[in-house]
């Protein structure tokens, strides 16, 4: 019987390749494994683990794309050459391979373990460390509280004459026109006016001063000495004096202004700014405090760029160009030290023990440079060397400050001799503040108290209320929105005539405002940022957007229809913001939400497509002219992920008011996105999209990992694979709260330092 079932066998076996060709039989793929298939087919393009080839692919292989979507990628458009040559079980099993080996995050944790890196100090904490570190010699400024405006004394002499004292007030903003007269009260054609108090920066940047009168006045901006501006002789004519100044966000910087009359034609005066991002205007009552301060150093040595490569500022190279600029600002400081030596060392020149008080200070400066008592050699070496006789005390406290300010003691974050608890009230400053330790947050180490999450959390809960804080935590949120590299709003004048500069000014305002007030509610729900139904406007933004609020020229909260408007997503300054100057761009909508608030990576396209309207039929919608652009396959890999979400805003026109049609045609923003699992998503507008990203794991990851990268200036995977799963459990367990995801991540950084100690348990304990 064996031989004849041979035979019939070999008979069947000759039928089925006879016929199989004439019914398009696809014959299955042969079964090999991931990793030879990987060797044979992909590793001349990609290299033997995926780290990319030069002319080939330069891009390493790694990225957030599931094994099933990888499988579907492969089996359609891999090998490039010949796309039918890895399909099915086989392109199923490299995908294994290669989501196994070298793509995935866990992956790429294993075979690249990361690390807490010794770091130098970003640009921005450079200058917020000098800030600080001097700061604590200048004496304790006077707390900013819910009153705004200057402190106003009024004279009936153009002296300032206590005994001609008319009255004193608050005044919320400086822009009077007295008319034929002057100031109620006075009895004279002379009178004069002291405002004092303190002005606030919200971003750091050139702020540029404005004196709009014809009497005499002067100015100080950050200088008790030398005023910005000295215009006291009057040329009895309107005249604008104007002068610039540096300063840092967050800070409270103290303001005097003079100012009188006497026989002048003119009896005016206006305080404006322009400051970075802005316009020029009347320097608004939420900018003034009548609380007095002190003077903060503001090193105006310019630094190279950091480095920004993983999508945040890290302080990882020191090229030449860097240390000489540290160099440079080092001598500034010193240089401004000196001349305010007596101050800052509580002295006189006639004090007998004024040695003894300088050298002093200088321990203390040192100290706190260094962020942990000093040794008795590094008292010797920094200080006690530096005063010997026959050098003058002046060049003895600079020759102390350059040497302290070069030291990489206080140039790196890190480079601390032991992980103590010193070393994590450093990492708590840096993450909450970009800064050094206050006081009290030395004497907490000091004392042995940063030993266990719980002492940890307490001082990071007292550190976010800080303004120094609130400054770090809007610097994020302008980074995550991409609102730093916004360079211009400006649209066609034709157009848009009412979308002045003054209009884009009060928009970016606007959306500060409502960041504001989501992350330091008492809520703080991250949600909010995506699906709140309400923005901030005066009467500039209503009337342009046509909202029928009761608004002012200051910015109330007004409630907008949640069936069109959603959170940061349809805020009118970022929908401008991701737009062409006559026409929306889903693109660049759809691109911002993919990256930022999808939190979905995207590769760089193969080659550069540029948008020209004029390519293009005249009465094709914007939606159809992308279609068109993006049709091709080598498009699709990204746009087809970056096009629906882009559409879901074509309700919105460049200037992001709300239409319903375009080019006589019906807006259409449905659209099916496909998830990394393949699941689809119907989306009909910018609601479903905050909708999905507010529940979504995968956007809640990437704006946990943007926020830890911003704050503690590492990778999430050098604190532990299990590090960002345990922070979104605690984010979902706090409602989201945004502060309370602030005060995770410093203390995880701080844990980190005793880790290694025994001091305190692993964070993933």
């Amino acid at each position: 019987m064996l031989p004849a079932i041979k035979v019939q066998f070999r008979s069947c076996l000759l039928i089925l390749l006879f016929l199989g060709p004439l019914f398009n039989v696809r014959s299955a793929p042969k079964q090999t494994s991931g990793a030879k298939i990987f060797r044979d087919q992909c590793a001349k393009c990609h290299g033997d683990h995926g780290q990319g080839v030069k002319d080939k692919d330069d891009d390493p292989l790694e990225g957030d794309w599931s094994i099933q979507k990888l499988t579907r990628y492969i089996d359609k458009k891999m090998p490039e050459d010949d796309p039918k040559k890895c399909v099915g079980p086989d392109a199923e099993a490299v995908a294994k391979y290669i989501y196994n080996g070298f793509y995935s995050r866990e992956a790429r944790l294993r075979n690249h373990p990361m690390r807490v890196e010794l770091a130098r100090l970003t640009n921005r904490q450079y200058v917020n460390s000098v800030a600080d570190l001097l700061k604590r010699f200048t004496g304790k400024d006077d707390a900013v509280g819910d009153e705004h405006g200057l402190n106003a004394t009024y004279y009936n002499s153009r002296n300032f004459n206590r005994e001609k004292k008319l009255y004193e007030r608050v005044d919320n903003e400086i822009a009077f026109d007295f008319g034929d007269g002057g100031p109620e009260g006075t009895t004279t054609n002379e009178f004069a006016i002291q405002w004092r108090g303190s002005i606030i920066a919200d971003e750091s940047g050139m702020y540029e001063f404005t004196v709009k009168t014809g009497n005499g006045m002067r100015l100080w901006v950050n200088d008790s000495d030398e005023p910005l501006i000295d215009a006291w002789v009057s040329s009895g004519q309107v005249m604008e004096h104007r002068a610039s100044r540096h300063l840092i966000a967050g800070r409270t910087y103290p303001m005097r202004l003079d100012c009188f009359r006497f026989k002048d034609k003119t009896n005016s005066i206006a305080l404006l700014w322009k400051p970075p991002h802005g316009v020029w205007q009347i320097v608004p009552p939420r900018n003034l405090s009548p609380a007095r301060t002190t003077a903060t150093f503001v090193v105006g040595t310019p630094f190279p760029a950091d480095d920004s490569s993983m999508g945040y500022e890290r302080g990882v190279s020191i090229s030449k160009e860097w240390d000489e600029a540290a160099t440079h600002a080092a001598l500034e400081t010193a240089a401004y030290v000196v001349k305010h030596l007596d101050q800052f060392s509580k002295s006189k020149p006639s004090d007998e023990d004024r040695a003894a008080k300088i050298q002093g200070f200088c321990n203390n400066f040192v100290a706190a440079a260094f962020r942990r008592p000093l040794s008795d050699a590094q008292k010797n070496i920094f200080i006690t060397s530096r005063f010997r006789d026959g050098i003058k005390l002046e060049e003895s406290v600079r020759r102390v400050i350059l040497l302290t300010l070069k030291s990489p003691r206080f140039l790196y974050i890190g480079a601390e001799p032991a992980q103590d608890d010193f070393a994590v009230a450093s990492r708590l400053s840096f993450a909450l503040w970009d800064s050094l330790p206050d006081p009290v947050l030395e004497s907490a180490a000091a004392d042995g108290k940063l030993r266990t999450r719980e002492q940890i959390e307490a001082q990071s809960e007292r550190m976010l209320q800080d303004a120094q804080a609130h400054a770090k935590m809007r610097y994020f949120f302008e980074q995550w929105l991409n609102m730093n590299r916004v360079e211009d709003v400006s649209k066609d004048k034709e157009l848009f005539p009412d979308f002045t500069p003054e209009l884009v000014s009060d928009l970016r305002v606007s959306l500060n405002l409502f960041l504001q007030d989501v992350i330091w509610s008492d809520s703080s729900d991250y949600r909010k940022l995506l699906q709140a139904d309400y923005i901030y406007a005066n009467d500039r933004i209503a009337k342009f957007y046509n909202l029928k609020a009761e608004t002012t020229n200051d910015f109330v909260k007004v409630t907008l229809d949640p069936k069109r408007r959603s959170g940061v997503l349809t805020h009118p300054y970022l929908l401008s913001a991701f737009s062409y100057s006559k026409l929306s761009s889903p693109i660049h909508r759809g691109v911002f939400l993919t990256r930022n608030i999808v939190g979905r990576a995207l590769r760089p396209p193969p080659m550069a497509v540029v948008f020209k309207d004029a390519d293009f039929a005249p009465d094709l919608t914007m939606r159809e002219k992308v279609t068109e652009l993006t049709k091709p396959e080598s498009c699709q890999g990204c746009h087809s992920v970056i096009n629906p979400l882009g559409f879901s805003l074509e309700h919105f026109d460049a200037v992001g008011r709300w239409r319903t049609e375009e080019k006589g045609k019906p807006i259409s923003t449905a659209s099916d996105y496909q998830m990394d699992d393949g699941e689809m998503v119907h989306l009909t507008g910018a609601r479903d999209v905050a909708d999905f990203a507010a529940e979504s794991e995968h956007s809640q990851n990437a704006f946990i990992e943007q926020l830890f990268h911003q704050l503690a200036k590492q990778p999430v995977l050098a604190y532990g694979p299990n590090t960002l799963d345990l922070l979104r459990e605690s984010f979902i367990a706090s409602n989201y709260n945004i502060q309370k995801l602030a005060i995770e991540v410093a203390t995880v950084a701080g844990l980190h330092e005793l880790q290694n100690s025994g001091a305190v348990a692993k964070p993933s304990s």
